[in-house]
C-alpha cells in the first residue's frame, strides 16, 4: 500500500461519510425538505457503496498482512466493537433522552429496542442477516451497513484461511445465514479485494499514466452522466417490475438497488485503480486528512441518534439549526472517536497482554 493510494482511501472515507451525514440531514423530517433534491440523487446510499469497496480493498491487505485467522479476526473484532458497543449505549442514552424531551421526533425512524435486544442484536451485527427478522436499532438505521460489511468480512475470512471441504461447509453455513439481501451487495464490495489483488501483483506498474488519468477521472464523470439521464431511476423500475406482484423494497430492504450498487462498485474500482497509478509515486501527506479519517467510523455510527436528539431538543425548524443539525451530528462523532477510536492501539496492547497472561496461566497449570 502506497502513502499516495492509503491518504486518496482515507481522503474518500471523509468526503463519503459527509456525504452520509449530509444525506441524513436532508430528510424534510429534519429540513422540511428543503435539501431534497440530495435526497432524490440518493447520495447517501451511493455513498455506502463506495464504503464496500474500500473495505473490499482495506480488509483483504489486512488479510495478508495479518497472515493467520486468529490475527484478522482479533484485529476485525477489536476494530468494530471497540467502537460499537459504546455507540449503541449512546444511541440508547440518546434515544430516551430525546424521547423525555421531545416525543414527535420519534414517531417514525425509531424503533423502541430494549436495550438488551438493542446490545445482542447490534454487537452479533445481523439485524439485516437473512436467519433473523429485521429491526431497526432503535434512531441508529445506519447500522444496517454494519450487518453488511460483518457478514462479507466473516465470509472473506472463511474463503481466505479455510481450506477443504472445511471452507466449503463454513461458506454454505454462512450463506445461509447471511442470505440473499445482505449477498446481492456484495459483488461491490468484492470489487475492492479485485482491487487489492491487482494492486498486489503489480497491476500498478504495468497501467499507463494515460490510461490511470482516464480511469481517474473518467469513473466519476461517468457517475455523473448516469445520474443526469436517470440510469438509477430507470434500473429501479426495471427491478421493480422483476419482484412484481411484492414489493421490490419491502423483498430487498437496503439492497433494493442491487444492480445500480454493481455499477458503482464497478465506477468505484475503476477510479481507484486510476488513482492507484496517478499517485504511485507520491510523497505527500495530510494530518488532517488522517485525522478525520480516524474519526469517519465514529462519525457514520453516532450521526443519526444524534440527528434525532437535536431535532427533539430544538424542535423549531430554521436555518440555524439547519446547521446545528449538520454540525453538531459531527461534533458528536468527534468527541466520540477521541474518546473511542483514537484508542484502539492502546486497547489492543492491553487485550493482547491479559491474553499473554493467561496463556502463560494455563501453560504453568498444566506444566504443574
Amino acid at each position: 500500500m502506497t502513502r499516495g493510494l492509503s491518504l486518496w482511501l482515507d481522503a474518500v472515507r471523509v468526503w463519503v461519510t459527509i456525504i452520509v451525514v449530509i444525506s441524513h440531514v436532508a430528510y424534510p423530517r429534519f429540513t422540511r425538505g428543503d435539501y431534497i433534491w440530495v435526497r432524490d440523487l440518493n447520495f447517501g446510499s451511493d455513498a455506502v457503496i463506495v464504503f464496500f469497496v474500500i473495505s473490499g480493498l482495506v480488509i483483504a491487505y489486512a488479510a495478508q498482512r495479518d497472515k493467520s485467522l486468529a490475527t484478522y479476526s482479533f484485529n476485525r473484532l477489536t476494530r468494530l466493537l471497540s467502537v460499537l458497543l459504546p455507540a449503541l449505549l449512546l444511541t440508547f442514552i440518546f434515544d430516551q433522552l430525546g424521547k423525555s424531551i421531545g416525543p414527535d421526533a420519534y414517531t417514525t425512524f425509531y424503533n423502541p429496542a430494549s436495550l438488551w435486544e438493542l446490545l445482542v442484536r447490534g454487537l452479533i451485527m445481523s439485524n439485516e442477516w437473512g436467519a433473523f427478522d429485521r429491526i431497526r436499532l432503535g434512531t441508529n438505521g445506519p447500522l444496517w451497513s454494519l450487518s453488511y460489511e460483518a457478514a462479507y468480512y466473516v465470509i472473506f475470512a472463511a474463503a481466505f484461511f479455510l481450506t477443504g471441504i472445511r471452507r466449503v461447509a463454513v461458506l454454505a453455513l454462512l450463506v445461509v445465514l447471511v442470505g440473499p439481501r445482505v449477498l446481492l451487495l456484495m459483488p461491490a464490495w468484492l470489487l475492492g479485494v479485485v482491487v487489492w489483488n491487482w494492486v498486489a501483483s503489480g497491476g500498478v506498474d504495468r497501467l499507463s499514466l494515460g490510461k490511470a488519468r482516464l480511469f481517474a477521472l473518467g469513473a466519476p464523470l461517468f457517475y455523473v452522466i448516469c445520474q443526469a439521464t436517470d440510469v438509477p431511476a430507470a434500473l429501479a423500475a426495471q427491478t421493480a417490475q422483476a419482484f412484481q406482484p411484492n414489493h421490490y423494497r419491502a423483498v430487498l430492504g437496503f439492497s433494493d438497488e442491487f444492480v445500480w450498487n454493481a455499477m458503482i462498485g464497478i465506477m468505484t474500482a475503476v477510479h481507484i485503480m486510476g488513482m492507484a497509478r496517478v499517485l504511485q509515486a507520491s510523497k505527500l501527506e495530510s494530518m488532517r486528512i488522517r485525522w478525520w479519517a480516524g474519526a469517519s467510523f465514529s462519525i457514520y455510527v453516532t450521526h443519526y441518534p444524534a440527528l434525532h436528539l437535536i431535532d427533539a431538543v430544538f424542535p423549531q425548524e430554521t436555518l440555524a439549526r439547519d446547521g446545528l443539525l449538520l454540525l453538531g451530528s459531527i461534533m458528536v462523532g468527534l468527541i466520540f472517536a477521541a474518546v473511542f477510536e483514537r484508542r484502539i492501539a492502546g486497547l489492543r496492547h492491553c487485550l493482547l497482554g491479559i491474553l499473554d497472561r493467561v496463556q502463560i496461566g494455563s501453560t504453568a497449570r498444566s506444566a504443574s
